[in-house]
């Protein structure tokens, strides 16, 4: 019975964490913003990543917060095309470009103080 429970709690909790997930990374949309001079973070993950989960809220309140800055990302084991078009080796990474060249990286950050930073010394 404890098994049957463990594995009934995992499912549901596998189901939920990844329905909040989804990548929205094109290509185009990534050199198109480059094109007209936009500011673009890229945030690659995987859906079993706990990092990646504390990231992820505080990333959709700064895709809020900061209006002149495109939010694109990827889930790295399943977009491999993508990891190596930018050369992102690592889940949990936020990569950021400006003018057609990547100006600030980081991996693993999750505090959002931290993660706004990162982002103000970008724009």
């Amino acid at each position: 019975m404890k098994k049957i429970l463990i594995l009934v709690l995992f499912f549901n909790f596998t189901i939920t964490y990844a329905s909040e997930f989804t990548s929205n990374f094109t290509k185009e949309a990534f050199e198109k913003a480059q094109n007209q001079g936009i500011t673009v973070v890229v945030y690659s993950w995987n859906k079993f990543c706990s990092t990646c989960a504390k990231q992820k809220p505080i990333l959709k309140q700064a895709k809020e917060d900061f209006k002149d800055v495109l939010f694109l990302d990827f889930e790295l084991p399943k977009n491999k095309s993508v990891a190596k078009y930018l050369d992102i080796n690592y889940w949990s990474t936020i990569a950021i470009y400006k003018n057609s060249k990547q100006v600030n990286l980081a991996i693993g950050l999750y505090n959002k103080d931290d993660i706004y930073t990162l982002i103000k010394e970008s724009v």
